[in-house]
């Protein structure tokens, strides 16, 4: 594997659609940061990437925790020196009638898909403005839901519709 220089990082790294994002990314030659609540898919993700001569670094994160955001994006700048691409995946769903929909769950989901983009979002600007050569590219995944919401979903489409609008803003 071929090391073209450029450094990607992927919330909600761990499984999923982020796990397969972060393995291409690696197999086209990125260092990979995969970034997730839970370490251990993190750590299986990193060793599958350093497996096929890759480099990766896995960071236990909370995306809807500014702290630990900041702390992510320190650690992704001390280890690789800069920030090429940043694919906020991380996210949940709370399937169910709103009249039913606890208050902390609205805010779980409202705070892995949309603070934690925002929050991922801030911090990557801060680095690709002030990298040479400068920039980046920042992809957030959206949804259909957004669209054509799924019944019982009224979370996880409200935040689609919000990512929506941080990626137009951005």
């Amino acid at each position: 594997m071929n090391s073209n220089g450029k450094v990607a990082l992927v919330t909600g790294g761990g499984s999923g659609i982020g796990k397969a994002s972060a393995v291409a990314l690696a197999r086209e030659g990125f260092a990979v940061v995969v970034a997730g609540r839970r370490p251990e898919p993190l750590q299986a993700v990193v060793g599958e990437i350093e497996g096929m001569q890759g480099r990766a670094l896995g960071v236990p994160t909370d995306v809807g925790k500014p702290d630990s955001v900041r702390a992510l994006f320190a650690k992704t700048k001390q280890t690789y020196g800069r920030l090429d691409v940043l694919f906020n995946n991380a996210g949940f769903g709370a399937a169910g009638p709103i009249e039913e929909l606890a208050f902390e769950r609205w805010q779980a989901v409202v705070d892995s898909i949309l603070t934690g983009s925002f929050l991922c979002t801030q911090e990557a600007f801060r680095i690709m403005k002030d990298q040479k050569p400068m920039g980046g590219r920042i992809i957030n995944n959206g949804s259909i839901s957004a669209h054509a919401p799924r019944p019982d979903s009224v979370a996880y489409t409200s935040c689609k519709n919000a990512i929506t609008g941080l990626t137009k803003s951005t």
